[in-house]
């Protein structure tokens, strides 16, 4: 068991091409943290220095109470499990396990001790005889698990280890390593581009774009709370709607009235946000909203100025919800564009006059058609304040939400 920290931990590749930025990051004894983030956010790079597999250009990297930055990969009493298992095809599943434990010197009972307790955590028992190539996906990820499993390190590192399984596998292959993690309390890190994956297993999550650290807290506080338009849009499937407008004061209260941009407006699909570029315009015949009354105080300050609305596609409802209470509902009127059944839910996208792209997640109902217009209200209690810009900081915190993530 160990702790594991990073300290202002930077890596540029030749070129001048800076993957990782100035990386501050603790992970606790025992605790599994989750990078995550899209392609080329520097998660993968991040864990392969700790693994000491990448070398690293500036910063502090420690295992326990040891620097390990020039410690190499096989001293750092680490175990790394990747996306493509590297398995020996030759060798059978028991062997596959118990190889990094014979190279050691270990000897033959303790090895064999280790192997079957791993084993029997992992149900492979059955398939200790078998070589690799028959077995399926998801046991050959098991394999490489039990394989880490065995040599009891200090911490594990995944990186993306169940990107190869099929949707139905990825699930039931989640829960075990989450069952497997409570069985053993070793200090775990993990590496995935799968914001669902990190909200489920992670005690914490650690959200990264353009190798810097954007937010690292526990995944419903980072859901509930994101520090900024760029974490709001890429936690939570589907992502959160953005509207461009402004703040009015009207009869003594404050509301949002949306607008456009006009210019050009670059859009990141691996998130859904886009970064404001260009000149707002309110032309008019947007929607307004009604200010909050948690948002309040900080948007009076922002009267006449540009800000960005995020309301996440759940809360979006067919039907005033109750326990919002009185002046705490909006309605929108909308145009349904597309309906998707899920089940016991539907995704329905909508059209505004000023927003061709709305989703809502709502209970599922017959009747509705498309292209039919239709009210859509909206849980104020749930909506959040944006700064302009892809990382535009979320001004609905309360300071002391604020303070938490500083």
């Amino acid at each position: 068991m160990a702790r594991v920290e990073l300290q202002h931990v930077t890596k540029i590749f030749p070129g001048g091409v800076k993957a990782v930025d100035q990386v501050d990051l603790v992970i606790d004894d025992r605790e599994f943290v989750v990078l995550v983030g899209p392609s080329g956010c520097g998660k993968s790079t991040t864990l392969r220095m700790i693994a000491g597999l990448e070398e690293i250009t500036e910063g502090i990297i420690k295992i326990g109470d040891r620097v390990v930055n020039n410690v190499p990969p096989k001293n750092r009493d680490i175990a790394m499990v990747f996306q493509n298992y590297a398995l020996y095809p030759h060798m059978t599943v028991y062997k596959n396990m118990a190889f990094g434990l014979k190279l050691r010197g270990m000897p033959k009972a303790q090895i064999h001790e280790r192997v079957m307790q791993a084993a029997k955590i992992l149900d492979l028992e059955h398939l200790l005889d078998r070589k690799p190539k028959a077995l399926s996906g998801g046991q050959r990820q098991r394999v490489a698990v039990g394989r880490a499993i065995v040599r009891e390190p200090a911490a594990f590192l995944f990186d993306e280890p169940l990107s190869n399984l099929d949707a139905k596998l990825r699930v039931t292959t989640r829960a075990e390593l989450k069952r497997l993690h409570h069985r053993l309390k070793t200090t775990t890190i993990y590496v995935t581009h799968d914001q669902e994956e990190a909200m489920t297993l992670g005690d914490r999550i650690v959200v990264m774009k353009d190798g810097r650290v954007q937010q690292a807290d526990t995944p419903l506080r980072t859901y509930n709370f994101p520090v900024n338009r760029f974490v709001a849009g890429f936690i939570g499937t589907p992502p959160m709607n953005f509207f461009d407008g402004t703040i009015r004061a009207i009869d003594g209260e404050l509301y949002f009235e949306e607008g456009k941009l006009e210019g050009a407006s670059v859009r990141d699909e691996s998130s859904g946000t886009a970064g404001a570029a260009g000149r707002l315009t309110v032309p008019g015949n947007g929607f307004k909203l009604k200010v909050p009354p948690q948002a309040r105080t900080v948007l009076s300050q922002r009267v006449g100025g540009h800000v960005v609305l995020g309301i996440r596609p759940e809360h979006f409802h067919m039907r005033p919800p109750p326990e919002a209470g009185e002046g705490m509902c909006a309605r929108l009127d909308v145009r349904l564009t597309v309906i998707e059944p899920l089940g016991n839910n539907m995704d329905v996208y909508m059209e505004l006059p000023l927003h061709d792209r709305v989703v809502g997640r709502v209970e599922a109902q017959t009747g509705l058609q498309i292209g039919s217009q239709i009210a859509m209200y909206v849980d104020l209690r749930k909506v959040h304040f944006f700064e302009p810009g892809e990382t535009g900081m979320n001004l609905s915190l309360t300071s002391e939400q604020a303070h938490a993530f500083a």
